[in-house]
């Protein structure tokens, strides 16, 4: 097609946005090249790296702005994660509810050993708007379960890409969020800090991810963007290696 423009006569001027281009169609890109969507991993904490009191407390750490902030990420992705633990423990929606935009709402995803959503649960509510993915080992095809008996995240995401998903956002819990970390499956951080301590006593963000020598083991990011978000702090990281 370019060859029968130019052949015409036409000017035709190469690589007008090609990096916004490229980072727009980024997870499109990804589940060509590597069978996978985009993977978003989002944390609210304070700034010890605390998502919850030691008696599960959470609501709120952020502020508003921020809160609004994580609905409209929700909008821009096609489908979003949680461990069934994050079910049980917080009862989320999961639902983009930003006026006007309720409709962009993703696919709710729940990661599970096994064990059925509890009844009652707010995330079966709203099928119509956000339908609901229950993935275990033995719903998804080749999907052997690890040693601790979940999926593998590569499994996960690529069961996913099949199903048409291109950008994938994990919200947690700390468990999941250390799953594909570890797995080296995190291509963008947005951390969401808010200024605020809770403690050593407090659930960390994320769960032990085996690091031994910081040296060598210890996962490295660089920031792409930072902005204020009310009192709160929005960072945003990719893989050093991407760097």
């Amino acid at each position: 097609g370019l060859a029968r423009i130019e052949d015409a006569g036409i000017e035709v001027t190469h690589g007008v946005c090609e990096a916004e281009a490229q980072g727009l169609n980024r997870g499109f890109f990804l589940t060509i090249l590597e069978k996978r969507p985009l993977v978003a991993l989002k944390l609210a904490m304070t700034l010890d790296g605390r998502i919850a009191s030691r008696t599960g407390s959470s609501r709120w750490i952020t502020g508003a702005a921020a809160r609004r902030h994580g609905h409209l990420l929700r909008a821009r992705h096609d489908a979003i994660l949680v461990g069934r633990g994050t079910v049980v423990a917080d009862d989320p929606d999961l639902r983009c509810r930003l006026p006007g935009l309720e409709d962009r709402s993703p696919v709710r995803v729940v990661l599970s050993r096994g064990a059925p959503i509890p009844e009652g649960a707010r995330i079966l509510e709203h099928l119509d708007l956000a339908p609901v993915l229950v993935m275990t080992p033995e719903s998804v095809a080749g999907g052997e379960p690890q040693e601790d008996g979940w999926l593998h995240p590569r499994a996960v995401l690529e069961a996913l890409a099949l199903r048409g998903v291109t950008r994938l956002l994990v919200e947690g819990g700390a468990t999941t969020a250390a799953q594909f970390l570890r797995a080296g499956l995190v291509d963008r951080l947005y951390l969401y800090r808010a200024p605020a301590l809770i403690g050593g006593d407090g659930l960390a963000a994320v769960a032990p991810l085996g690091v031994v020598d910081v040296a060598c083991d210890m996962l490295r990011f660089r920031q792409v963007a930072t902005r204020a978000l009310g009192s709160d702090r929005l960072e945003v990281y990719e893989p050093a290696g991407n760097a």
